[in-house]
């Protein structure tokens, strides 16, 4: 198992938790909170559209059973507003079919109730490193940048030797830019962007900016 599956959230995250039960969103609410998220529990599927049009969450906690609400309608809407919102299922009633079903929409993963704060603890700290969550603007620029950068140097078959050839940059600049380390300069992004016949706005927009 790796450190990201094990090690504490090291980033402090904006959680939305749905839960029909006053019990467990005071508990979720208060787990959460003492591990340093700033946590928002509703109750109701119409607060939790509310919530996240106020202000769009790192991670929603969903309750797939919550008497008169259904959760997986709540997961629909949730899809068609905000596609890649990192979405855990948790439920009191786990099936595998309804497993199936949720993973089918693109949930990050399912939480079957009681489950413990290590349990809770992990899934987050997995759900972090893979939407690269609570990270500062400049992190996730770096890694974007990177990311965006390493295709478009693959898609053209080129090395990074190659790279540098036609942009000026170093290889071990270039190295450390693929790989997020560092963030270019202006002047280096635009080297590399031209060289690879992209445009920077275009990598910057991807990214958020």
């Amino acid at each position: 198992m790796t450190p990201a599956e094990t090690d504490p959230v090291s980033h402090r995250l904006s959680i939305v938790a749905l839960d029909d039960d006053d019990d467990f969103r005071e508990y979720v609410r208060r787990v959460l909170e003492e591990e340093g998220h700033e946590v928002r529990a509703v109750a109701t599927p119409a607060d939790c559209y509310a919530e996240c049009e106020r202000a769009l969450p790192d991670v929603v906690l969903l309750d797939i059973k919550m008497g008169p609400h259904s959760g997986e309608e709540v997961l629909a809407e949730i899809r068609r507003r905000w596609s890649r919102l990192c979405v855990i299922v948790v439920t009191g009633y786990p099936s595998l079919e309804s497993m199936r079903e949720t993973f089918r929409r693109d949930v990050f993963d399912y939480l079957a109730k009681p489950f413990s704060v290590e349990e809770l603890r992990r899934t987050l700290s997995q759900a972090a490193a893979a939407f690269h969550l609570g990270e500062r603007p400049q992190d996730r620029l770096r890694q974007e940048l990177g990311r965006h950068i390493r295709l478009a140097r693959t898609e053209r078959g080129w090395t990074l030797k190659e790279l540098s050839d036609e942009s000026g940059v170093s290889v071990s600049q270039l190295s450390s830019i693929e790989r997020g380390a560092h963030l270019p300069s202006l002047e280096s992004l635009v080297a590399v962007a031209l060289a690879l016949d992209r445009k920077p706005s275009d990598w910057l927009r991807a990214a958020g900016f």
